[in-house]
């Protein structure tokens, strides 16, 4: 339990020591689903406050969902279409660095106090996004930070389409059925 811990505090510190560790140990890929989990229930219960348990479900829900879709992105823009000559990496390799990016997602709980929730929603995924720029960057090799935005932006922005035309067509359906 300690080493889970300790990796979770030093992804969040955005140390690049730890991202190339959990990406050489096959065995981290629990630890790093976990992570997910965790954070994806963080979100829940930041979100929790505005519309319930029902609004915890479908947040915490969504945020995992949204973590497998943008996980598989990068994996396909970064390792297939855009790898650097140095890339090498398998699609276990990533979900682990991936998986503990997700590390300061942990504090979007705190968006469950009053006030509170723009500002750590905000804090929280400007953090998340350093971490998974480092893990991409370790994870798949490249010499430059630049592709790694590059490639978690790109993966984002088609996630966040991906998002966009599932709720339209879930609230879309719903609303047909009023």
């Amino acid at each position: 339990m300690n080493v889970f811990i300790d990796r979770m505090i030093r992804a969040s510190r955005l140390e690049p020591a730890v991202y190339e560790e959990v990406e050489a140990d096959k065995t981290a890929m629990g630890q790093a689903l976990s992570v997910v989990v965790l954070s994806s229930i963080a979100e829940g219960v930041g979100n929790a406050g505005r519309g319930g348990i029902g609004w915890f479900a479908v947040t915490a829900a969504a945020a995992l969902l949204g973590w497998g879709v943008w996980s598989f992105l990068i994996y396909l823009i970064g390792a297939k279409i855009l790898p650097g000559p140095q890339t090498k990496a398998d699609y276990g390799e990533l979900l682990r660095t991936i998986g503990f990016a997700s590390s300061p997602g942990i504090i979007r709980a705190f968006g469950i106090i009053p006030g509170l929730h723009k500002i750590v929603s905000l804090i929280a995924a400007l953090w998340m996004l350093a971490a998974m720029v480092i893990a991409v960057r370790q994870a798949l090799d490249y010499s430059s930070t630049l592709k790694a935005i590059w490639v978690c932006v790109v993966g984002w922005l088609i996630q966040l389409t991906v998002s966009m035309v599932v709720i339209f067509f879930f609230f879309g359906a719903a609303a047909k059925t009023f």
